[in-house]
């Protein structure tokens, strides 16, 4: 975790994530032939890749390392009295002011005095507009919810809202998943899914969207065991980033003050990375309390409760909820692992991603174009591709495809050269190390995946 005194932004910028997004097929912007569409992006190969895995990692510490979570995937069009019970109809709204001046742009009211006090500026005092100093106009509530209908007719009783979080789709489902999945409080539901916000100011890439995807996890607890569970839920998330990769003195956990908690929270924390925009929130840990099950109660006539047994004793259960962005995650997990380095006089831009994140687990390139290397490197590429992510590269020189691949975070390299036509032999190079050895072709496999199961530790920290 870092310490007080950590408050540098990270060594990358963010124009420069932007620039390799772009070069390798990570993210691009949204309709960009068109002159695009604000704070939208398109994943490329790379990126879906990328998120993908990261998704995958975080179902895989959800339910593959646990026997207490079960699996959802609720609907993003819910019924419009959910977002009344939940408070996001009513209270989900932030306060707008309006440029009167040339730019004529929209900013957070709240934002705005933000960055004056910390330039030490007075909040109270009347606001400009920053990007063109023009007077601003007087706040007003703008809610987050994107609005649309449902039926052939555009009226009242057909207005329904893309869901601005995955959460409610949960709790909604709670007497469902009671009714088949044998769980008993403490257990939780976990699903990924997009969610939509109509935000007033997104920006810094894929940091904040208008649309983005979710990884939640809702922990159903006996009340009383609300706070020990909320400490497991903190340092469980905080595990998981740094068992991925992210450096630790990049994460911290900060706790939410009372002037900052929403409404149905009693405590939240978020875990915080440092990215080149500062320390900014990767992930929220909150105590929900019994809030949503209660308003859900009320406002459908239905019981959400749970019946003990063995106690006969019937409650509310209270919620811990780890909350993160697939987005988010994806981002931090490319700043952190980017890094330019000199190799033999020459620069060297490497994405040391943990190999169980990286797009591509292995490339295999043939040396040259000729001498029946491209068919040999075929045969190896069809027999790796089998059992794990592979990629067949043949253009441009070595050098030039090395580089390649070190770029997309490929953590290995196999070299067909003219001895492997000779002893059945290949060159295996590692990224982060640079180490090139001889390895029989039989086995390869085999070697691949106990590299990819095995401890990692990124390079950064030693």
């Amino acid at each position: 975790m870092a310490t007080e005194q950590e408050t540098r932004p990270t060594e990358v910028t963010m124009e420069e994530i932007v620039a390799l997004c772009k070069r390798r097929g990570f993210v691009f912007p949204s309709s960009e032939i068109y002159g695009g569409l604000g704070s939208t992006y398109d994943y490329g190969h790379y990126g879906v890749l990328l998120k993908n895995n990261v998704k995958a990692e975080w179902w895989r510490a959800m339910l593959q390392e646990r026997d207490d979570i079960v699996a959802l995937d609720s609907a993003i069009l819910q019924h419009p009295r959910v977002w009344e019970a939940s408070g996001h109809l009513e209270g989900f709204t932030d306060p707008l002011v309006q440029c009167l001046g040339k730019c004529k742009k929209r900013w957070r009211e709240d934002h705005l005095r933000e960055a004056v006090e910390a330039e030490g500026g007075d909040p109270d005092a009347e606001l400009r507009c920053p990007q063109c100093g023009g007077e601003l106009s007087e706040p007003r509530q703008f809610n987050l919810m994107f609005e649309t209908h449902v039926g052939p007719v555009a009226d009242e009783g057909s207005t329904v809202y893309l869901r601005p979080e995955t959460a409610q789709g949960i709790f909604i489902n709670f007497k469902n998943v009671l009714s088949f999945a044998r769980k008993k409080p403490p257990f939780g539901i976990a699903q990924v899914g997009k969610s939509f916000r109509n935000e007033i100011t997104p920006g810094n890439f894929i940091f904040r969207t208008r649309e983005f995807e979710q990884m939640e996890m809702e922990y159903f607890v006996p009340p009383a065991e609300a706070q020990k569970w909320h400490q497991h839920w903190m340092a469980e998330r905080e595990r998981w980033y740094t068992e991925l990769g992210i450096r630790p003195d990049h994460l911290r956990v900060r706790a939410h003050g009372e002037d900052e908690l929403s409404h149905y929270s009693s405590a939240t924390s978020d875990i915080e990375y440092l990215f080149p925009i500062g320390w900014s929130e990767l992930e929220g840990i909150a105590d929900r309390g019994d809030f949503d099950l209660t308003q859900h109660a009320k406002f459908s006539g239905e019981k959400l409760e749970y019946f003990d047994q063995q106690t006969k004793e019937r409650y509310v259960p209270h919620v811990i909820e780890p909350a993160a962005g697939a987005d988010r995650a994806t981002l931090a997990f490319l700043v952190d692992s980017y890094e330019v380095e000199e190799v033999e006089g020459r620069q060297r831009t490497v994405l040391r991603l943990h190999p169980r994140l990286a797009p591509v687990k292995v490339a295999v390139l043939p040396l040259v174009s000729k001498d029946g290397l491209p068919e040999k490197a075929r045969e190896i590429f069809q027999d790796l591709r089998r059992r794990l992510p592979t990629e067949f590269d043949e253009g441009g020189s070595i050098g030039k495809r090395y580089r390649r691949q070190d770029e997309i975070g490929t953590p290995w390299g196999i070299t067909v050269d003219h001895q492997t036509m000779d002893d059945d032999t290949v060159t295996l190079r590692d990224r982060d190390s640079l180490e090139q050895v001889r390895v029989p072709i039989e086995g390869l496999g085999d070697e691949l995946v106990g590299r990819l199961e095995a401890p990692w530790r990124t390079p950064k920290l030693d």
